[in-house]
């Protein structure tokens, strides 16, 4: 009998557990998102390199090409600052320290993406890190300092590229989707949930509920007794 006995914590049937059925039921349904995140930061990272390429090869520094009138230019420069030239080049070794630091977080919560919307916020944001540090690292100056190509401007705006407009789309998003309440994992936090619960229609296939406000309380005193017709009639001569 003992050699058949099972070894402690494991199960009778024979069947291994499954790893997910520690994991919270929300999670367990929604799958993973990184494949997501990877695809729209390699889509952003290709369009940054590609649009760059042209823009060295077909431009020239202080010279505009005027696609929609003053609305919108193509021209080349070059910044060793953050985006939109933030910083200036005095800081651009800081400034690639930081993308590298923001890329290695990004794909350290991957870990728990589980939100779509997450997913191609985050992508954005690191193919626009991504896309500027290929320009820190490989071009002139020098390694690790290069200058990042932009070739956009509008009016009153600094010019800027692909990568840069990832960025701010980005953070847009990162901002609406905090105001919904949205988490990494697709839930939602407590208190959105609440409103949302709170809002909800109410069935139409429920039985109406009674009148609580109608007083169904028997009085305190007893009805008088009056005698009716007949009583009348039985009691005279």
């Amino acid at each position: 009998m003992r050699g058949l006995q099972a070894a402690g914590g494991t199960p009778l049937s024979g069947q291994v557990p499954d790893p997910a059925e520690g994991e919270p039921p929300a999670e367990r349904r929604r799958p993973r998102r990184v494949g997501l995140l990877l695809g729209v930061a390699a889509l952003v990272v290709v369009a940054d390199i590609v649009t760059k390429s042209i823009a060295v090869a077909h431009l020239r520094e202080y010279s505009y090409i005027h696609v929609v009138g003053s609305l919108l230019m193509l021209t080349l420069t070059r910044n060793g600052g953050a985006a939109f030239n933030i910083g200036g080049t005095s800081m651009t070794i800081v400034f690639t320290a930081i993308a590298a630091g923001v890329i290695i977080y990004i794909l350290r919560a991957s870990r728990h993406l589980r939100s779509i919307g997450w997913a191609i916020t985050l992508g954005l944001l690191l193919g626009g890190a991504t896309g500027n540090l290929v320009d820190r690292i490989f071009r002139a100056p020098a390694p690790f300092r290069g200058d990042v190509v932009d070739w956009i401007e509008l009016p009153h705006w600094p010019v800027f590229n692909l990568a840069d407009s990832a960025i701010v789309c980005a953070g847009f998003l990162v901002v609406l989707l905090v105001l919904r309440g949205v988490r990494l994992d697709g839930t939602r936090t407590a208190r959105d949930e609440n409103f949302h619960a709170t809002n909800q229609p109410a069935d139409s296939t429920q039985p109406p509920r009674p009148d609580t406000d109608a007083d169904t309380s028997e009085p305190d005193y007893p009805k008088p007794d009056y005698p009716g017709p007949q009583s009348r009639a039985a009691q005279s001569p």
